[in-house]
C-alpha cells in the first residue's frame, strides 16, 4: 500500500519516551496509517537502521496477523500502547513504535524488514509502518486527541527552544 499525500497529518506526543514521536495520518475513511514523526530520533539523527521487527513477543508477531472479510476477520485489536514493531539501529539503540490508536491492525509494511532505510527515505509514503482501522465511533475521539500539525510544531518549538 502507498500513502498519497492528500491524507491529514496528525502527530502524537508518544507516551513511552519523550522525543519518540509517531505521526498519525488519518484518511477520510477513518483508516489510519502508522508513521515516524518528523522528530523521532531515527530521521532526526541520521541513525543507520540495522533491522525492523514485528515479533513483539515470544508469542506474538505482527507478521502473522491475517485479515479477511468485509468484517476484517483475523485482524489483531490495538489498543494505544500496544508495540507495533521495533527498530534496531547500528549504534545499539532500538526503538519500540507503538500503534498510538485503539483499532484493528490491517496491514504491516513488510518491504521495511528488507529495505529499512524507506523509514527514512520516504517515511510518510512507503516507509509507513503499519495500517490501523480504528472502530467507526471512536474514529473522531482519536482525531481530537492527537495533535494537529501547527500543534505539533508548538510542541517541537518548545522542545528544542525550551525558553522561547
Amino acid at each position: 500500500m502507498s500513502v498519497t499525500n492528500s491524507r491529514k497529518k496528525h502527530c502524537c506526543h508518544v507516551k513511552g519516551n519523550p522525543c519518540e514521536d509517531h505521526c498519525i495520518l488519518q484518511h477520510s475513511n477513518r483508516i489510519c496509517v502508522i508513521a515516524l514523526a518528523d522528530a523521532h530520533p531515527v530521521l532526526q539523527k541520521g541513525k543507520a537502521i540495522e533491522r525492523i521487527s514485528y515479533q513483539i513477543s515470544a508469542n506474538c508477531s505482527r507478521l502473522q496477523n491475517k485479515v479477511s472479510g468485509k468484517s476484517k476477520r483475523g485482524a489483531q485489536f490495538l489498543t494505544e500502547l500496544a508495540p507495533l514493531c521495533r527498530i534496531f539501529c547500528s549504534d545499539g539503540e532500538e526503538y519500540t513504535i507503538y500503534s498510538c490508536i485503539r483499532g484493528r491492525l490491517m496491514e504491516v509494511n513488510e518491504s521495511l524488514l528488507n529495505s529499512p532505510s524507506l523509514l527514512q527515505q520516504k517515511p510518510f509514503t512507503d516507509g509507513y509502518i503499519a495500517v490501523v482501522l480504528p472502530k467507526f465511533e471512536e474514529s473522531k475521539s482519536i482525531t481530537r486527541g492527537l495533535l494537529t500539525r501547527n500543534e505539533y510544531e508548538e510542541v517541537l518549538s518548545k522542545r528544542f527552544n525550551p525558553t522561547s
